[in-house]
């Protein structure tokens, strides 16, 4: 139930962050979403998308958004994901807009470019350590990092764009030197 009280909270913060400016800087610098999330909420799919975008950016071959990297993670929390999964991702899509804001006053995905990779590294230098010092404790960078990296890969761009494919790829000859294929393949 809504008390009048909470009801007043809630005007003064809206009105006090419409005051400041504050809400228009996060939602211009927000990118759209082209698709509905199912599991994330709209702010954490953006923030999904922005950092998957980061850790694949497009270069001469497409970007982890182009490969529908995001939508890919929303699927996966939303049908595939148990609970413990679901908890360490959301977690730390929430620490790292708590983290922005202490550091830089804003969202994440309202950053500069160059304060989001700071965020990014520092976040993967903790996932070594935690690593090391807890192996069986995941950290939600590197589980982050592992479902940005499958996305890609199994996706249409990623696999046949970014590695080698070859719908026909012949022969089979089992261990033969890297050297030999070059790059790895992605076949079907």
């Amino acid at each position: 139930m809504l008390h009048r009280r909470d009801a007043l909270k809630g005007l003064a913060l809206t009105v006090g962050a419409a005051a400041t400016g504050w809400a228009g800087r996060a939602a211009a610098a927000a990118p759209t979403l082209g698709w509905t999330p199912t599991a994330l909420t709209s702010d954490q799919a953006r923030l999904v998308d922005v950092v998957a975008e980061l850790i694949i950016p497009t270069t001469d071959t497409p970007g982890a958004r182009q490969a529908g990297v995001p939508q890919f993670i929303d699927r996966a929390l939303a049908n595939y994901c148990d609970q413990t999964q679901k908890d360490l991702l959301i977690g730390g899509l929430t620490r790292m807009d708590a983290d922005a804001r202490a550091s830089h006053g804003d969202v994440f995905v309202a950053l500069k470019p160059e304060q989001q990779v700071a965020l990014l590294t520092a976040y993967d230098q903790e996932a070594a350590v935690a690593k090391g010092q807890n192996p069986g404790q995941p950290h939600f960078f590197a589980a982050l990092e592992d479902w940005v990296t499958v996305g890609y890969f199994t996706s249409e761009p990623g696999a046949t764009i970014a590695l080698k494919y070859d719908p026909v790829p012949g022969a089979y000859h089992g261990c033969i030197p890297l050297a030999e294929v070059g790059r790895a393949w992605a076949t079907r």
